[in-house]
Formats: structure tokens, C-alpha cells, sequence
């Protein structure tokens, strides 16, 4: 059990290191990618409920999506739904997906050569595995929001 939290461990820091060198060439912080990758994952999003699954201030967050929005990563709509007039959402711009694609080609060849060697079976198990990593990850995250 310690070699796989380690190797967890290991894995979420290369990941961080290769979102930061695709994020600084398509010229976004940290912060912006993250919340970038969550708005193109479950998006379109309310900038409220994108500050609460990124656990960041709703005053950040603007300040977040203003440059996301200069850079021509999202736009943000009027909610044709909503009750309030000014409400928004957030929603990526699919045009620029291309470049991070782009950037992520090594890595999702490497990944493909990875996955050969394991039969279907084994791969549903990985794929279960991470699924309820993530969701530990996310209930782990939330709990520290909350707080």
C-alpha cells in the first residue's frame, strides 16, 4: 500500500510539472489551466460553482476568468435559465483545444504504448482504481474547502 500512495504521490507531481510546461506554453498560470481544464471537463459552469470545485474565492475567480476570456480560452453567457438577469456562464472556446492536444501528444502516445501491455481486464481494473482515487482526491478537497 506505502509504494502505491508513493507512486501516487510521484505521479500527481510529474502530472502538476507537465500541466505547468503545457500551461506557461500557451501562456496561462497554474491556476488559470486548472480552472480551464475544470470548465472544459463539466462545463458549462456558473462562475460561483467553478470557484466552489476549484476551492477558490469568487473575487479570484474573476480575476481568473477575465484573463481566461482575454486569452480567448471562455466566454461567458447569460444564463437563459436563470432567474436573475446578470446571472452567467462560463463556457470554453473549443477552437483553442487543438494547441493543448497538441502539447499533450507525447504524453498520450506514451500513455498508449503503457496500456498495450495490459489486457482488458487489467485496464478495467486500473481504470476503476483511478476513478475512486479521484473521487477520494475530490472528497479529500472538499472537506479542506469546507473547512
Amino acid at each position: 500500500m506505502t509504494e502505491i500512495k508513493e507512486s501516487l504521490r510521484g505521479l500527481s507531481i510529474q502530472l502538476s510539472l507537465l500541466n505547468h510546461q503545457i500551461g506557461a506554453h500557451v501562456d496561462l498560470k497554474d491556476v488559470d489551466f486548472y480552472c480551464l481544464d475544470l470548465v472544459n471537463r463539466y462545463g458549462p459552469l456558473s462562475p460561483s460553482a467553478l470557484s466552489r470545485r476549484a476551492g477558490l474565492h469568487p473575487a479570484t475567480m474573476t480575476g481568473i476568468l477575465d484573463r481566461l476570456q482575454r486569452g480567448g480560452w471562455v466566454v461567458r453567457d447569460r444564463d437563459p435559465e436563470a432567474t436573475d438577469r446578470r446571472a452567467v456562464t462560463v463556457r470554453a472556446l473549443r477552437d483553442r483545444n487543438s494547441e493543448l492536444f497538441a502539447l499533450y501528444a507525447g504524453m498520450n502516445a506514451s500513455m498508449d504504448e503503457l496500456c498495450a501491455d495490459y489486457d482488458d481486464d487489467e485496464l478495467r481494473i486500473i481504470a476503476d482504481f483511478l476513478r475512486r482515487t479521484t473521487d477520494a482526491g475530490g472528497r479529500a478537497t472538499d472537506e479542506l474547502v469546507d473547512e
